[in-house]
């Protein structure tokens, strides 16, 4: 690597590292004080095995083999809590004077050890998952989230663990009521849906255990009755929470993955991924550190975004090496430092949609910088250089490729010219495919070297949403100035067919 770019990287790393003290604090919540000076009379791990070790051997098997057991830590360290604890099970058969049992365990339980890592991941993009499709539902964007979990069928009444809005009873047709019908099945289906990545409210039943349609869930960002949010299962799976196995990018793949943000599929198809899938004895995932031919023989989704690599510390925030934003309907730069939404919930028990812009806290400058110096450990200076302004230009084409796309979506809509109901409309289908699946696919196949997603899977297949919707956008205009009518424009349009964009 040259000189100049050296001391440049390293001048911008150590910014990063120096800048001003978090606001943000665990302190704001008075639970993880009270967890934290917590000490339990009368349980021990032992007392826990009498019953589990025949009852749950699989979960007993995997704490035995944690480091989490050979530091003494176990079942009362995470479980044990104060009787009136807001995640208390009132109703188990194993309690104390002043202690009973969690059985949903939050993020806050693991800060007692691991207050670090707890803090960098409240200010990352993954503590916003949950809050994010949940938060301010009567807006257009939130309901419209909330509907989609339940396929945009009728819902009677609201559904409180998911803050759910009070009108959910127009569907996409009047006879199609399974939810309505069956308000219990709609609510235990919804597990199956955005909670399982992004998380949801976790609600508590009478006795204290969580209820079925929000709990078991690994969802990044799910939010707990004491304020904790996520759990750390999402990546550490139960109960060896492994740290070698977070590392691997399986892990990473549980959601990051499909027609929307084949982030995984990405990887496995740039060469990043096939030295990987061929080398796999150059990898060491046992430490944090990453070092080329010791640790790793090329990198994977835990190098770039988290570990302690070529000088830089690791860190759990994983929008910390990020420039841009690559999911939202356009790219803009990450220019508003740490997340909000997780700390919202964590003091407030506030629903915030958060901090779309959060990144690097010294901004997006620094943000490629530090990426760039990932890149840095295995590549020269030229080859860094270049890859990230062909990157710039693919998100950059991509917002031009949008506004195409949403100049026309805006006039349609403005003239009354796009259906009420959303899905039943092509030309909304084509716009929303053409950022959420296309678009996304466009940008992070560039981001991450992948030249069949960045431009057959993505660029393409864009340039032919837009082409569609230009189609449908003509059409509806024409029909316009004839009928004058925007009602009966929708009404005698020949049917357009959408192929699926998968």
């Amino acid at each position: 690597m040259g000189k100049a770019l050296r001391v440049v990287l390293f001048a911008f790393v150590a910014l990063g590292f120096a800048a001003a003290g978090n606001a943000n604090s665990l302190k704001d919540n008075p639970n993880y004080e009270i967890l934290k000076n917590f000490k339990p009379q009368g349980i021990t791990n032992k007392q826990c095995l009498l019953c589990h070790k025949t009852r749950d051997r699989g979960i007993v098997a995997g704490w035995q083999h944690s480091k989490h057991a050979k530091a003494g830590v176990g079942c009362v360290n995470c479980h044990v809590v104060p009787k009136d604890y807001p995640t208390a099970f009132k109703t188990h058969p194993m309690q104390g004077s002043t202690w009973t049992v969690q059985v949903a365990v939050s993020s806050l339980t693991c800060a007692k050890c691991h207050p670090e890592e707890v803090v960098q991941f409240m200010n990352s993009g993954h503590a916003r998952a949950g809050s994010q499709w949940l938060a301010a539902n009567k807006s257009g964007h939130g309901y419209a989230m909330t509907k989609l979990s339940y396929n945009y069928e009728a819902m009677r009444g609201d559904n409180p663990s998911l803050n759910g809005h009070a009108d959910m009873g127009k569907g996409i047709d009047p006879a199609f009521k399974v939810n309505q019908n069956k308000p219990d099945l709609a609510a235990n289906s919804v597990a199956n849906t955005c909670v399982q990545c992004h998380g949801a409210v976790i609600t508590l039943n009478k006795q204290g255990l969580p209820d079925p349609d929000v709990w078991p869930s690994d969802g990044m960002a799910s939010l707990y009755p004491d304020g904790g949010v996520g759990s750390c299962t999402a990546c550490h799976s139960r109960h060896t929470f492994s740290a070698a196995e977070a590392r691997q990018p399986g892990a990473c793949s549980n959601c990051h993955l499909g027609p929307d943000h084949p982030d995984k599929e990405i990887f496995d198809s740039s060469v990043h991924g096939h030295i990987f899938e061929t080398n796999k004895e150059d990898y060491d995932f046992s430490t944090g550190k990453q070092i080329p031919m010791k640790t790793l023989r090329a990198p994977t989704c835990f190098t770039c975004h988290m570990s302690d690599v070529n000088g830089l510390t690791s860190t759990h925030n994983i929008s910390q090496r990020l420039k841009w934003n690559l999911w939202a309907p356009k790219s803009f730069a990450r220019t508003k430092g740490d997340e909000t939404a997780g700390w919202a919930w964590y003091k407030n028990r506030k629903l915030l949609r958060g901090n779309s812009k959060a990144g690097n806290s010294e901004g997006p400058k620094t943000a490629r910088t530090q990426m760039k110096h990932v890149c840095a450990m295995c590549h020269e200076t030229t080859f860094v250089k270049n890859y990230f302004i062909r990157v710039d230009a693919q998100i950059e084409l991509y917002n031009e490729y949008n506004t195409i796309a949403d100049k026309m979506f805006t006039e349609l809509k403005a003239k009354g010219l796009i259906r009420s109901d959303l899905w039943s409309d092509p030309f909304f289908k084509l716009y929303y495919y053409s950022w959420h699946h296309e678009g996304r696919r466009m940008r992070q196949g560039a981001a991450m070297a992948s030249p069949d997603y960045a431009h057959w899977h993505g660029a393409f297949e864009v340039m032919q949403d837009i082409r569609e919707m230009k189609s449908i956008y003509n059409s509806r205009i024409k029909l316009l100035e004839k009928i004058k009518d925007p009602k009966e424009v929708l009404k005698n349009e020949a049917p357009v067919s959408v192929a699926p964009h998968d």
